[in-house]
């Protein structure tokens, strides 16, 4: 979090504020004066409406000048909380957290996506009120719900746009349908931009220019840009699986289009071609088995898809010089075995300035970094300046 500078000139909102006592660092009425330039009696206000809403709580850690206790504030992580889901091809992640992320219960269950919206968010929304009421809380106490999806998403509208494994997603209003059911509000978002944002968060916060891409059924890639998401103009940024590679001309994806980089190195591909072959493959987590128990092919096929890849990358990577690339999905569990292809092509590929500083590297959150980026994505939205300050505004 950037902090405001003597150039800056004063803080206003209340929100602004918050921003300020979101690092969780206790600081006193004289110490927000100085860092904001408001006048004490001004503070003094946004405090007030800070504290009604239970956003941020007094403390009496602070040790004043006079060597007596002085009033200090924090952030308060607890005032809400937030129901988090990852929802895969084929499985679900789901959590409730606090303010900072931390998860307070989670759930993973085997899900398939194309079960279609209606039995599926009757599911999330069915498995979200029990999971409140095993860690002691109300819908009331809940400020948001954000939902990961593994097909494009319309940014504004939270509703998927032609999903290729979403049979009946295709438009379906689901912020609208799960938030008019459960009664606050909800965001709908790809589910590798959610990872982007949770690996990010927790992981590499330092990271500037990050990329995620994930490895599973399908492929795809979440930006990070000047520590933003970057969704693009409509939200379809980063959709590396449906890029065309030469090695899949021949080769007719899922989404109708011939020779994409998922048709040849996504876990569906793989597993299918692994099928072929006579060795039993369902999907990507029968891959990484079969890679881990050291089956010739699958460890065969899994280096090839990471060159695959790698080749695809390499020209992110001339093109957007991200300082680390950090990969994550269910293939990402086969570990190095993925990562050398990945590496081999993209230092090879890449110009040397590019690469000089460049970090490629697994998941630190692995199957947490949705659910955590789904948490990330409510609270900055809900603790953003502007939604703060009208929630603190007088009626």
């Amino acid at each position: 979090m950037r902090m405001p500078s003597e150039g800056d000139g004063p803080i206003s909102g209340a929100g602004t504020l918050l921003g300020i006592l979101r690092d969780g660092q206790a600081r006193t009425r004289a110490e927000l004066v100085q860092l904001t330039g408001l006048a004490r009696s001004t503070l003094a206000q946004r405090l007030d409406a800070l504290v009604s809403q239970q956003w941020i709580v007094p403390t009496e850690e602070a040790v004043s000048s006079g060597g007596r206790p002085a009033v200090a504030f924090t952030f308060n992580r607890s005032a809400r909380v937030v129901l988090a889901a990852d929802l895969g091809a084929t499985h679900a992640r789901i959590a409730v957290t606090d303010l900072a992320t931390e998860v307070l219960a989670e759930r993973a269950a085997e899900m398939p996506i194309d079960r279609g919206p209606e039995p599926t968010l009757t599911w999330l929304q069915r498995t979200f009120e029990e999971m409140l009421t095993e860690t002691g809380h109300s819908m009331a106490e809940v400020c948001g719900i954000g939902v990961g999806l593994p097909g494009p998403v319309e940014h504004g509208s939270g509703r998927p746009v032609n999903p290729p494994i979403m049979p009946g997603w295709d438009g379906f209003p689901v912020p609208e349908w799960l938030g008019g059911r459960l009664g606050v509000p909800v965001l709908a978002d790809n589910d590798v931009n959610i990872m982007a944002l949770g690996e990010h968060w927790a992981a590499r916060p330092e990271a500037d220019h990050l990329i995620f891409v994930k490895i599973g059924t399908g492929i795809g890639c979440g930006i990070i840009s000047d520590r933003r998401l970057h969704r693009g103009a409509q939200g379809a940024a980063g959709d590396i699986g449906h890029i065309r590679v030469a090695s899949a001309l021949d080769t007719v994806c899922r989404c109708g289009n011939a020779g994409c980089l998922e048709a040849v190195a996504g876990g569906a591909a793989m597993a299918a071609r692994l099928r072929a072959q006579g060795v039993e493959a369902a999907d990507s987590r029968d891959v990484v088995r079969l890679v881990r128990g050291g089956n010739t092919q699958a460890v065969q096929l899994i280096r090839q898809a990471g060159r695959e890849i790698g080749d695809v990358l390499a020209s992110i990577v001339n093109f957007f010089n991200p300082s680390v690339i950090v990969i994550g999905g269910d293939l990402s569990e086969a570990g190095e075995q993925v990562l050398a292809g990945l590496r081999e092509v993209i230092y090879s590929r890449s110009l040397p300035l590019a690469t000089q500083h460049l970090t490629i590297t697994a998941s630190e959150l692995g199957d947490r970094a949705g659910v955590i980026g789904a948490a990330v994505m409510v609270v900055d939205h809900v603790l953003s300046p502007g939604t703060v300050d009208r929630s603190v505004a007088p009626d």
